[in-house]
């Protein structure tokens, strides 16, 4: 059985879903491995690397053609789409919830869809697949560097024969993965860190970090299914949005790091928070990306400035910013996974396995995910497979 390797084209994407250190475990499994010509050069993996590592370097038109399964970080391209067929299988963070309409596109073709970013995160087995977790701990130790360098001030507390600079005050929305590295990588740098979640077994987590946790009072518990906070309801978002602005006025950063899968990012800093915050304050939204973000105002990719002097960075996608140890990360994820569904060197689908319900989106000409096959029944039109 051949896996393939493809070049990432997504504008900014630096990973590769392969580096050639994994290129062994998976050659230990009967697998053959193709790699497209310079798809792991933005990584800093060359196609001379993979070769010593005993992959085959080929075009994209020689991977589609002989490829059993293509590897993939994110959404497969147009042309790449185009390309694959029937019997085909493709592993990527393919995001069906947000995206089901690529779900039953790949169901019509009967390409099998497996989806990283559905990997079940309360199974202690699956955590060396846990490719959301990998990548989210990359991105929030980014986004307090981003915070840092970009901030007009010092982080630490500065005693100089010029005087002394106090520390900068940084507070972080959203303790899962991403914002206690942040908030890990915000203390180290020395700035004084407070987090907030909804979820209340977060408090520990923060407090062992060296952060306050602030409680408000105005939102009750919200803990969710697989590790996430469960969405509010509107009331529940209003009042945690108000009694939110008091805090976030206090301090010179903000790093917003609040996701539901396939649904909007929760709005965590309205305009009227951002009016509350003195000039020269920045705020890091890591919620941000196609579906909105956590920061009013805020753009995927962009640096903004409010007319009150607040820089918001839209930081979509911190992960690629970093692509060698985003990329080795993701590999080691991606080749655990891949190891656990293959049987006598070849894709074996069991759908009754806890972890294979979680990641396979289609299979034999069917969308077999409930959720994703849910939302397409609820298009206007849809039938679910």
């Amino acid at each position: 059985m051949k896996v393939a390797v493809v070049k990432e084209t997504a504008p900014g994407e630096r990973r590769v879903a392969l580096v050639p250190e994994m290129i062994a475990r998976l050659r230990g499994a009967g697998l053959d491995v193709l790699v497209e010509s310079g798809a792991g050069d933005s990584a800093w993996f060359d196609d001379a690397a993979y070769a010593e590592a005993d992959a085959t370097i080929v075009t994209r038109q020689e991977l589609a053609a002989a490829a059993d399964i293509i590897l993939t970080v994110t959404r497969p391209d147009d042309a790449l789409l185009g390309a694959l067929r029937s019997g085909q299988a493709v592993i990527g963070m393919l995001n069906p919830l947000a995206d089901p309409a690529l779900a039953a596109s790949l169901a019509a073709g009967g390409v099998t869809a497996i989806s990283m970013d559905g990997i079940p995160r309360t199974l202690s087995k699956t955590q060396p697949m846990d490719a959301l977790s990998s990548q989210a701990n990359i991105a929030g130790y980014k986004a307090a560097l981003v915070a840092a360098s970009t901030f007009d001030r010092f982080f630490p507390m500065l005693i100089t024969a010029a005087g002394t600079a106090r520390p900068a005050k940084v507070l972080v929305l959203g303790t899962g993965v991403a914002g206690l590295q942040a908030i890990g990588t915000a203390h180290r740098l020395g700035a004084v860190v407070s987090g907030y979640d909804v979820r209340p077994q977060s408090k520990t987590e923060v407090q062992s970090l060296g952060a306050t946790f602030i409680e408000l009072t105005s939102v009750g518990l919200a803990a969710g299914e697989g590790g996430y906070a469960r969405a509010l309801t509107d009331d529940e978002r209003q009042a945690q949005q108000a009694e939110l602005i008091g805090h976030i006025a206090r301090h010179d950063v903000v790093i917003t790091t609040a996701q539901v899968p396939g649904r909007r990012p929760p709005l965590l800093l309205t305009e009227d928070a951002i009016k509350a915050m003195a000039a020269g304050s920045l705020v890091v939204d890591m919620g941000s990306g196609p579906l909105g973000g956590n920061v009013a105002g805020s753009v995927p990719g962009e640096t903004t400035v409010t007319g009150n002097g607040v820089t918001i960075i839209g930081a979509a996608n911190l992960a690629a910013s970093m692509p060698t140890a985003a990329s080795t990360a993701y590999a080691r994820n991606v080749a655990t996974l891949l190891l656990h569904m293959v049987a006598d060197g070849a894709l074996a689908i069991d759908l009754s396995d806890d972890i294979q319900a979680g990641v396979v989106i289609t299979h034999d000409g069917k969308v077999v995910h409930p959720a994703t096959a849910a939302l397409l029944a609820d298009q206007p039109g849809g039938a679910s497979q």
